[in-house]
């Protein structure tokens, strides 16, 4: 299997991909945010539709229109969570302004299902080294923030009394989880993006109480279902965001065979 070059470069884009989608799905998750989450991939779904309208980079095209539209969640702070309806309706038209572009270059159909399932056999190393950069710059600055977007996370009424920016955490983090998203749709699609970000955290939240273990958990859930499903897709020709997502499925259920276990900083 690993004798083809693109099956390399399929392993090593869904390694780079996964690690920072199980890290940074962990405190998507841990803060109730999947939905906005899910919503930051429609929008970036209309992103590459619309770079590949005007000649560019899909990938460019999705990374700076989700990063805008997760630092605008960001500026809206904890009323993201009274705002379900209007996320949902900004979700809708992000899929319909997409559709709309692709409209105009029916030529395009077929990036147009990558972009939505899913590639990671087109892969190219550019687009390996580009992942690359763009994780080690999600991890970092999930490194710099993790400790007050936890206190943020977990006791917000107690953090803005002791000085903690509820609001600046926010926007710090929905953009870190913008370029996430815009890497997991590389892999596995904007449609199926909780395949990766939400399904190997929420094993890992079943798992177990510590913080910095249930990250590394959710990191390494998040590789194991990657590396599975390349595998199973080549062996069985499917397609590879499937087996991903039903590994996602698959783990998160087991998970939950388990009694659920309180968080503890």
């Amino acid at each position: 299997m690993l004798d083809y070059d693109f099956m390399r470069h399929a392993f090593a884009a869904a390694t780079i991909v996964a690690v920072v989608a199980g890290a940074v799905g962990y405190f998507l998750v841990l803060r109730s945010q999947t939905f906005a989450g899910h919503a930051l991939a429609h929008v970036g779904f209309t992103g590459a539709t619309g770079a590949v309208l005007i000649g560019i980079s899909p990938l460019w095209g999705l990374v700076l229109v989700t990063l805008a539209a997760g630092l605008g969640m960001g500026f809206m702070g904890e009323r993201l969570a009274q705002r379900d309806v209007a996320i949902g309706l900004v979700l809708a038209l992000a899929l319909g302004l997409g559709l709309l572009f692709l409209h105009f270059f029916t030529a395009y159909a077929t990036q147009a299902t990558a972009l939505l399932f899913g590639n990671v056999l087109a892969v190219d190393v550019e687009t390996v080294w580009t992942l690359l950069a763009l994780g080690a710059i999600s991890l970092i600055l999930l490194a710099v923030i993790s400790r007050p977007l936890l206190f943020a996370s977990l006791q917000p009424e107690l953090a803005e009394a002791k000085g903690v920016s509820l609001r600046l955490y926010s926007v710090l983090f929905l953009a870190i989880v913008a370029l996430t998203t815009a890497e997991c749709a590389q892999i596995v699609g904007v449609l199926l993006v909780f395949a990766l970000m939400v399904g190997p955290a929420a094993a890992a939240l079943q798992l177990t109480r510590a913080v910095v273990a249930g990250v590394l958990l959710s990191a390494l859930l998040a590789v194991v279902e990657a590396w599975l499903g390349l595998t199973l897709a080549f062996y069985t020709d499917w397609p590879t965001s499937f087996w991903i997502t039903a590994l996602s499925v698959a783990i998160y259920l087991l998970a939950n065979l388990r009694w659920p276990v309180a968080i503890r900083s």
